[in-house]
């Protein structure tokens, strides 16, 4: 009985790694996936990709919403759809892309598979997949329980397992074909040139040889990356719209700037020499010399940058962000207050304000104004910190039912599901309004349906 157990136990782990090593070179991503990635928020990097792919959605006849843009710090060259239309961008595509040519290319590409209903389709082809693994390991236990030898067990499981991954790989390998061939429709009907695609295709291609990768015909996820150029070197030789001369000034800067908040300091200023006057490099030497405490010099290029452009809210956001987090907190606020008022619907800035009003000793108007900022940011974009801000911009007020209701949300999204049901409770017990009531009974059942999934903090 032993030795058929551990058999069965090989099969079962053998069975669980197919499974999710078919899962990791998915195209796409489930929104509990999603929340295990690393993720960062910057409006001027989301404002860009959202004029690039409103576009593209219109053209597909997606709806678009803006919250569904998402950067990844993720250096590799990727994007991906997952459930609910969200579109992931990696930061190396957008810094390693040559213009926004490139980045519209890879868009349309991804608005492909959600045109195909390729998310639902591949949902559907893993569960069958899944079934199909359970039937192969029964055969295989009960072929080592009859015989006690694991060879013709093996057998059994390892031939269900091969055709089953050809036909998965293939599949797929069609999916990847089919967005291509829809990113080129979209591109043309958004006036684009499909150039831009074509040569981010052949940066895979050429990372891939850099990294020693050859592609195997058989066993793969994409089709081969050359046969896909040509597929595309066909479509820019047919399209009427041409490629874009050069990139930019937009593209460029927010090139620039992931750059230097993501590569070390040292290595930016080499990008970016402080020779170069462009607009670009001085918003990433500003920023490099922020990070290496040079503060005086980075103040010094970026007070240059704004005295240009006194209009620019994120070079107003950058100026906070320096006084925020080298504790001056009061030009901090101003300087956020300034960026707001350019950018009034921005709710990373009014989340930023709101930060700094509340480290500023406020009075109880500036924290009533303050908890109607972050409701109103939290109406707009869902944000798990803007939870916490806004529980002690009512905790000042000595608002205790709102304070614990408002603890309750970010603690549950932070995964502390017992402590968001005890504040949430806490906030029952505090006379809460019928609207505010009414709120936290659907966080009880919230709350409720994560405990019945086996979430808890304990």
């Amino acid at each position: 009985m032993e030795k058929v157990n551990r058999i069965t136990e090989i099969f079962r782990k053998a069975i669980i790694g197919l499974i999710c090593g078919i899962l990791l070179q998915s195209a796409f991503l489930s929104d509990a996936d999603a929340a295990s990635i690393s993720l960062i928020s910057d409006e001027e990097t989301e404002q860009f990709l959202a004029r690039q792919l409103k576009p593209v959605f219109r053209a597909a006849g997606i709806p678009f919403n803006r919250n569904n843009i998402f950067i990844v710090n993720d250096a590799s060259l990727n994007a991906f759809v997952g459930d609910g239309n969200n579109m992931f961008v990696h930061t190396g595509t957008l810094m390693r892309a040559d213009d926004e040519n490139e980045i519209a290319g890879v868009l349309a590409h991804e608005a492909g598979h959600i045109m195909g209903g390729h998310i639902l389709r591949q949902k559907i082809k893993l569960q069958n997949m899944q079934q199909i693994n359970l039937a192969s390991l029964l055969a295989a236990g009960a072929t080592a329980a009859a015989t006690g030898r694991a060879d013709a067990a093996i057998a059994i499981m390892m031939g269900t397992q091969s055709s089953m991954l050809n036909a998965m790989l293939a599949y797929q390998v069609e999916e990847e074909r089919s967005a291509d061939e829809s990113a080129v429709k979209l591109l043309k009907e958004t006036g684009q040139s499909p150039a831009g695609m074509r040569n981010f295709m052949k940066k895979i291609d050429r990372q891939n040889r850099l990294n020693g990768i050859t592609e195997n015909p058989y066993f793969r996820t994409h089709p081969v990356t050359a046969e896909r150029i040509g597929f595309l070197n066909n479509a820019v030789r047919q399209s009427a719209y041409p490629a874009p001369a050069q990139p930019s000034d937009e593209f460029l800067r927010i090139k620039a700037k992931l750059t230097a908040f993501l590569e070390e300091p040292r290595k930016v200023l080499q990008k970016y020499p402080l020779s170069d006057k462009s607009t670009a490099a001085r918003y990433a030497q500003s920023i490099a010399l922020f990070r290496m405490l040079k503060i005086d010099q980075s103040l010094k290029i970026l007070n240059e940058l704004i005295a240009e452009e006194p209009e620019n809210p994120y070079f107003h956001e950058l100026k906070g962000q320096i006084f925020m987090e080298t504790g001056r907190i009061k030009p901090a606020r101003a300087e956020y207050q300034k960026a707001l008022s350019l950018l009034p619907n921005s709710a990373l800035f009014q989340i930023n304000l709101a930060q700094a009003v509340l480290e500023d000793n406020p009075n109880r108007g500036e924290l009533k104004h303050t908890a109607e900022i972050l409701t109103k940011s939290l109406l707009q974009q869902p944000d798990t910190y803007g939870w916490l801000l806004l529980s002690r911009a009512y905790g000042g007020l000595n608002d205790v039912a709102n304070s614990n209701y408002a603890a309750a949300e970010y603690s549950l999204r932070i995964g502390a599901v017992d402590i968001a049901r005890r504040q949430a409770n806490a906030a029952l017990a505090a006379n809460p309004s019928p609207q505010l009531k009414l709120k936290i009974d659907d966080l009880l059942n919230r709350i409720g349906e994560e405990k019945k999934d086996g979430n808890s903090d304990y």
